[in-house]
């Protein structure tokens, strides 16, 4: 019997330490927290030659973070890895970086189709009317979405 109780009593104290634990919630800051709501979408027109289809909406979710989300009908040519996401004021890259372009904010990359969201990296203003994706590899846009 006291053998029992030596085994019993340390297991017993692991079990109630073990059932006090709270399992550890991981949130995605890339996501939205609840509701995303849409304030401004469009669809994309294909550029140089790619099949890039679907819809770009720039929104926010519950705790006001803003978003750019692709819909799930998103794709465009994947051959070099990643494609860079910008919003611009024009349906055209024009890349300065040597003045810090203001008509211009990366806002990520993208490496799939399908809906994914994109966490703006600051809050984008009615100013900036597209979302272009740029091939930096080949120097060229895979398309363009105007946001109404």
């Amino acid at each position: 019997m006291k053998r029992f109780i030596q085994f019993a009593a340390p297991l017993f104290l692991v079990l109630v330490m073990m059932s006090s634990c709270t399992e550890e919630i991981i949130v995605d800051p890339t996501l939205p927290s609840g509701a995303f709501t849409v304030a401004r979408s469009g669809s994309f027109v294909a550029q140089s030659g790619t099949q890039t289809t679907g819809v770009a909406e720039l929104g926010t979710d519950e705790d006001g973070t803003q978003f750019l989300r692709f819909g799930n009908t998103f794709t465009t040519k994947f051959s070099t890895g990643t494609v860079a996401v910008y919003f611009s004021t024009s349906d055209t890259y024009k890349a300065d970086p040597g003045s810090d372009n203001p008509d211009l904010i990366l806002a990520g990359i993208t490496r799939a189709g399908g809906e994914q969201y994109i966490r703006t990296p600051e809050t984008i203003g009615s100013n900036f009317t597209h979302v272009i994706l740029w091939c930096a590899s080949a120097g060229i846009p895979f398309g363009n979405a105007e946001l109404k």
